[in-house]
């Protein structure tokens, strides 16, 4: 629900700004989604009329506009061409600011002086797409306003517009007045309805209301206006249907959408003279029956629908949306309104049936009070009256077969204070009660509770401690431990610590975290050409999937990431660096006997410009640390979804606990990713299982180091980690570190060798070492190397 805070004040007395006045409601239980400002940004744009339109003499697609702005007449070049003498415009003088920040100053245009620009709807911050079509990729089209004026005085644009969450239970907040209630018993103040007056003329009227389908239709008012002239209606009005969501039509149309957002009770206006003998039938539809709508479209109806009809044929469905055949156009002189009440679970399933939904059927569905339907249809024929020039004529017609009588709810209000761990009075509960226009009286302990027509949500005392609750506010109410209860504090668990921690990890080395579904489609595991053969096609299946692409529980989170990847990808997004944590889902057997196995699993994405294995590496090595986990290897993957030789098992304490590397460019081929993408899947509950949080310290080393460099020739197919190894363990505990710097095959280089480079540090945390016991270990590196992988000194 769109709220423009100016036509609130119309009904509640605040001076808050927008942003208090949101926190403030939200608190009190309407919540709010965003706050929209129309006006902030507009500086010193006016109104003005165009004097006259000429031709630029160096520019086939420029004019050349002299425009009165009240106090001055200013030549001003522009290239719109749904302009012309004597139309009123927004008008941006030189010095102005428009949204946006853009700043408008005097400049010349193929030799011409302009002393300002004519502004676009889209310039003052508006929707042009519900703007009509003379008004749209040109120049905003005024009604004749006073020249020189603010534009934003003018159209109302000095306004924030608050978008409410309305929940389904509460249709009556679905209003401006509704909004306006739910202010004034926040702040703790009272609230206006729009103040109504009919003139009647003394002719009867002539429309005649059948309810035959009583069961779906509770109430139907109506009233007959004659002799309205049917034009735009007034420019406050469009632009609070506009800030509203709602486009203008014309001045019929927009009075019925303009006393549904004000009042809450859709209506809709028939053109009398095309409702054949004027008696209004609300019936249920014949199968079969068709009916075109006001949006063009033939809709084919059941008997579970319910239609306006007259003599003849049907004319409108009901609660949802008019017929064609009865539209309101220029010629129509006459007009019935329409203010009905009907049963929402009827309405919901015709539009749910056609597809068909309307700012009408979303009111409807929820259950509206019938007792409004007098007020919304009165103040629509007064509006009518005042803007089309409209006679009201006497005798509402009112069919109400069924008087509705409030719900009286008989309330203790000592549990009203154990719910809630208040310690009220009734009458301060009876005070914030009337706030919300419940009728309360109380004897003894009991509160008896009239609830108003308008809140059908409201049943037994748990509803009406929330009444009292919310508006005595949540926050004041104290902070109490369970009585009678022992209470432990709750700490995470140590499987939750770690995750916290991986998370953190990820987060730092730069990932987003993503959250997607626990389902797949066997076309997933396709998609990254998993073989016919996989164990992870050994899914578990759903019994009632949502659709074949979420059929099986997920037994890799491959697919998922992927998915995520290629939507980022076509987003024109260059880099892409993403992680999930979440469970696969391992059947014990199939068929399924028994629940299947849950792992926690944790998959790293990336793709762009500074991403590669080394960068993927790192992440891992860095959650290793973290984890202060011994005992990793990396060992060359045979996994054929990973790129050969560009990938890695993750290898601790000789158990496989996960994956990183390349993908198969043929995977992400068939995602249309034309990125490298390197990805990283690993099981946490293995790794969680070796992680260690103890840490051991020791002194900075009192000996210094002793670094030699060592550069051999090995096979190509030699790992260095292999190499390290024998370095390490051949060094035993005076090799205190080393480092690769270096990799080479090329020029001087035999086909079938490469050069590896390493950095040596000796050290002993005992003494300080001799040369000859340095070169004694280091001879013998060399020696092991040699006679282990046949390795060259060069």
């Amino acid at each position: 629900m769109l709220v423009s805070v100016a036509w609130l004040k119309d009904y509640v007395d605040v001076s808050v700004d927008s942003k208090k006045l949101a926190d403030d409601l939200t608190m009190s239980g309407s919540k709010v989604e965003t706050i929209k400002n129309y006006g902030n940004d507009i500086k010193n744009v006016v109104i003005g009329r165009i004097l006259s339109l000429s031709k630029h003499p160096d520019a086939d697609k420029l004019q050349v506009g002299i425009v009165d702005v009240g106090n001055e007449k200013l030549q001003i070049i522009t290239g719109a061409q749904n302009i012309k003498e004597g139309d009123y415009i927004p008008v941006a003088l030189h010095g102005s600011t428009l949204p946006g920040g853009v700043k408008i100053k005097r400049g010349k245009l193929r030799g011409l002086e302009s002393n300002g620009m004519m502004c676009s709807a889209r310039e003052l911050g508006l929707d042009e797409s519900m703007l009509p079509e003379f008004q749209r990729n040109g120049i905003f089209i005024l009604p004749e306003l006073p020249l020189g004026e603010d534009v934003k005085k003018a159209l109302e644009l000095n306004d924030d517009v608050i978008e409410f969450e309305i929940t389904p239970n509460r249709p009556d907040c679905l209003s401006i007045v509704g909004i306006a209630r739910e202010t004034a018993a926040t702040y703790r103040k009272s609230y206006n309805l729009p103040k109504i007056e009919i003139k009647e003329i003394s002719e009867e009227n002539p429309a005649r209301i059948t309810i035959e389908a009583k069961d779906l239709c509770y109430r139907y008012v109506a009233r007959v206006v004659r002799n309205v002239k049917i034009g735009p209606s007034p420019i406050w009005m469009q632009m609070r249907l506009l800030k509203s969501g709602i486009r203008p039509i014309n001045n019929i149309v927009d009075i019925t959408n303009y006393v549904m957002l004000e009042l809450g009770q859709p209506l809709h206006a028939f053109d009398l003279d095309k409702v054949k003998d004027r008696h209004i039938i609300v019936r249920r539809a014949i199968d079969g029956e068709k009916l075109i709508t006001l949006d063009d479209k033939e809709r084919i109806l059941d008997s579970n629908m319910l239609v306006i009809a007259d003599t003849d044929k049907a004319i409108g469905l009901a609660g949802v949306m008019g017929g064609q055949n009865t539209e309101i156009t220029s010629d129509t002189v006459n007009i019935l309104i329409e203010s009905a009440n009907f049963k929402g679970s009827n309405i919901r399933y015709t539009s749910k049936k056609l597809g068909l939904r309307s700012e009408a059927s979303s009111r409807f569905e929820k259950g509206l009070d019938p007792e409004i339907t007098v007020l919304a249809c009165n103040r629509a024929a007064q509006l009518m009256a005042d803007l089309s020039g409209g006679e009201i004529l006497k005798d509402m017609v009112d069919v109400y077969p069924e008087t509705f009588e409030n719900k009286v709810l008989n309330i203790r209000y000592e549990r009203i204070n154990s719910l809630l761990g208040t310690n009220l009075t009734q009458n301060e509960m009876k005070d914030l009660l009337q706030l919300l226009d419940f009728d309360v009286t109380y004897d003894n302990d009991i509160l008896r509770v009239t609830v108003p027509a308008f809140r059908r949500d409201i049943e037994g005392e748990a509803d009406i401690a929330e009444e009292v609750g919310r508006l005595y506010g949540y926050n004041n109410i104290e902070d109490t431990l369970l009585k009678g209860t022992q209470i432990t504090a709750g700490i995470k668990t140590t499987e939750q610590k770690l995750e916290d921690r991986v998370k953190d990890i990820f987060l730092s080395c730069g990932l987003n975290e993503i959250i997607t579904t626990s389902f797949m489609g066997m076309k997933d595991l396709d998609k990254i050409n998993l073989p016919e053969d996989s164990p992870y096609r050994k899914a578990v299946k759903i019994m009632n999937p949502l659709g074949e692409d979420q059929g099986y529980m997920r037994t890799t989170l491959l697919p998922s990431m992927m998915n995520v990847a290629y939507t980022n990808y076509s987003r024109k997004v260059s880099d892409f660096k993403a992680f999930e944590i979440s469970k696969i889902f391992v059947p014990k057997s199939l068929p399924i006997e028994e629940l299947p196995i849950e792992i926690k699993t944790a998959i790293i994405g990336m793709y762009g410009k500074e991403v590669d294995f080394l960068k993927l590496k790192g992440i891992i090595e860095a959650l290793i640390e973290s984890l202060n986990i011994k005992d990793v290897k990396y060992v060359r993957s045979k996994n054929p979804l990973y790129h050969p030789g560009r990938s890695a098992d993750l290898i601790i304490n000789g158990d496989n606990v996960g994956i990183l590397g390349e993908l198969n460019p043929d995977i992400t081929e068939n995602y249309g990713i034309n990125e490298e993408m390197y990805v990283s899947e690993l099981n946490l509950e293995k790794i969680f299982k070796m992680a260690n949080f103890k840490r051991k310290y020791s002194p900075l080393p009192k000996y210094p180091a002793v670094e030699r460099d060592i550069a051999i020739l090995v096979s190509k197919d030699t790992y260095v980690a292999d190499i390290e190894d024998i370095i390490r363990k051949t060094g035993g505990e005076l090799v205190d570190d080393v480092k690769l710097f270096d990799v080479y095959t090329g020029e001087n280089i035999p086909e079938d060798k490469k050069s590896v480079a390493y950095s040596i540090w000796y050290r002993s945390y005992e003494r300080t070492l001799t040369d000859e016991e340095v070169k004694k270990v280091h001879d013998k590196i060399i020696q092991t190397l040699n006679d282990k992988i046949g390795a060259q000194l060069r």
